[in-house]
């Protein structure tokens, strides 16, 4: 349980990051963050179940790339207070990935 608390923590300070560099993606705060945090670990997580692991927002490549800027587009509109452009969403994927790659959001 710990280890999914501060998963979602360390996942909203990255949006909240993500937010203040990337032009055309927002958030209104920690809160906001945190929530769409949550919103994309569960689209990630139907993506996985409707495409299999090979097209995951965790799968490495430009298809798990581009799964990754759609499950942050789509969180805009059940997140109120997120707001992604399509561009937005696509350099917050790359941001995201990027961050992850050095920071990564899981304890092992």
């Amino acid at each position: 349980m710990l280890r999914a608390i501060v998963r979602f923590i360390v996942s909203a300070i990255v949006l909240l990051l993500v937010g203040f560099l990337v032009p055309g993606f927002s958030m209104a705060g920690f809160g906001t963050a945190l929530l769409a945090a949550l919103v994309i670990a569960a689209l990630g997580w139907v993506a996985e179940k409707l495409f299999g692991d090979r097209y995951s927002p965790q799968a490495r490549g430009v298809v798990g790339f581009l799964v990754a800027a759609a499950v942050i587009y789509l969180a805009q509109f059940l997140v109120p207070g997120m707001r992604a452009s399509i561009l937005g969403a696509l350099l917050a994927a790359l941001v995201i990935g990027f961050v992850d790659a050095i920071v990564p959001t899981q304890l092992r």
